[in-house]
C-alpha cells in the first residue's frame, strides 16, 4: 500500500458527547460497588470519534453535529479542533443537554457503556451547508442524528459522493430510521449486536447481512473483533481476518474503523483495501486506552497491513 495523493475530505455527522471512563479489574455483575484503579474525561461520540480518527490519519474533516451550550457540550467542541477538526457546524444549543457516556473498561479491554444522549437539541437539519458538499470526497453519519443523517446522505447520493452509516442500532426506533437511511446508504458497517438487533428475524449471520443489503445499500459489513468482518455485496460474501493484537481498550474500535474506512474510500481505495486497512487501524487503537488516545497515524496503519500478508 501506498500513501494516498491529496488528503481525503470528510464530512462527520452525528454524535458527539463526553466520555467518563473508569478502569476496574472485572466489569460489574449486579449490584454493589466495585473500585476503580483509574478514572479519565475526555470527548467521545461514534461520528466525532471516526472524526478524530480520519483527522489523525491526515483527512481535512468536518464535524457536523448538535451539543448543549453547557460545559461538556463547550469541552468536546474544544477537544476535537484542537485534534484539527473543522467544527463550525457543531453548534451548541442554549436550554439544551449534551451527550454524556459513563464507560467501565476490565483489564481485557472488554467495555460496558450507558449513554445519555441529551435532551432539548433539535431534531431540524435545515441549517446544514448541504450545497457545501461538492468539497467533500466522502460523507459518514451515525444514527443518532437520523434527521441530519438523512439529509446528508440524501444530499450525498444526489451529488455522487459515497456515503458509510454507522450501523449501530439499539431499539425499533434506531431500526425504523434505518428502514429510511439504507436506501441512501452505499456502506452500512454494523457492530454484531447492532446487526443483530436491525435483523431480529434473521438466524444467521449471513442472513442477517442479506438482509441488511436487502434493505437498499449497496455494502452490508460486520466488524466481529477477533474474529475479523465479514461483509456483502453485489458480488457475493467476503471475509478478512482479525489483526492480532493485545487489547488493552476496545473503547471507541468500531468508531476508528468507520472513520478509516471512510478516510480509505475518499482517498479512492477498492473496498476490500480499505476495509483490510480500517481493520488495521482498529486493532491499534485498542493496544492503548481511550476512545481517541491509541488512535494511529497513516504510517502505523500501513505498517501493520503490509507487515501481514493475506
Amino acid at each position: 500500500m501506498h500513501m494516498p495523493g491529496p488528503t481525503a475530505r470528510l464530512i462527520c455527522l452525528g454524535l458527539s458527547a463526553l466520555d467518563i471512563t473508569w478502569e476496574v479489574d472485572t466489569l460489574p455483575q449486579g449490584s454493589g460497588k466495585s473500585r476503580a484503579s483509574d478514572l479519565r474525561e475526555g470527548g467521545g461520540g461514534m461520528a466525532a470519534n471516526a472524526a478524530a480518527a480520519a483527522a489523525k490519519l491526515g483527512a481535512a474533516v468536518q464535524f457536523w453535529g448538535r451539543a448543549g451550550a453547557d460545559d461538556a457540550g463547550r469541552a468536546m467542541k474544544a477537544q476535537l479542533a484542537a485534534l484539527g477538526v473543522d467544527v463550525t457546524q457543531l453548534r451548541l444549543f442554549e436550554g439544551a443537554r449534551s451527550s454524556l457516556s459513563g464507560i467501565v473498561v476490565d483489564r481485557r479491554g472488554e467495555r460496558m457503556i450507558v449513554n445519555f444522549r441529551g435532551t432539548g437539541l433539535p431534531a431540524d437539519p435545515g441549517w446544514l451547508p448541504l450545497t457545501a458538499l461538492p468539497g467533500a470526497d466522502a460523507v459518514l453519519a451515525d444514527p443518532r442524528w437520523p434527521e441530519g443523517a438523512l439529509a446528508l446522505f440524501g444530499a450525498a447520493r444526489k451529488q455522487g459522493l459515497p456515503t458509510v452509516l454507522d450501523g449501530d442500532v439499539g431499539d425499533a426506533a434506531d431500526a425504523a430510521w434505518f428502514d429510511k437511511l439504507l436506501p441512501h446508504t452505499d456502506h452500512a458497517i454494523f457492530s454484531a449486536p447492532g446487526l443483530a438487533h436491525y435483523a431480529t428475524g434473521a438466524c444467521t449471520l449471513d442472513a442477517q447481512l442479506h438482509f441488511a443489503l436487502a434493505r437498499g445499500c449497496r455494502l452490508a459489513a460486520v466488524t466481529l473483533g477477533e474474529h475479523g468482518l465479514r461483509w456483502a455485496d453485489a458480488s457475493g460474501l467476503h471475509s478478512l481476518p482479525a489483526f492480532a493484537v493485545q487489547a488493552v481498550d476496545t473503547t471507541g474500535a468500531g468508531d476508528a474503523f468507520h472513520g478509516a474506512f471512510a478516510f480509505a474510500l475518499g482517498a479512492g481505495w477498492p473496498v476490500r483495501r480499505a476495509l483490510r486497512f480500517s481493520a488495521a487501524v482498529a486493532a491499534l487503537k485498542c493496544q492503548r486506552p481511550g476512545g481517541r488516545a491509541g488512535l494511529p497515524d497513516l504510517a502505523s496503519a500501513l505498517a501493520l497491513v503490509d507487515s501481514i500478508k493475506e
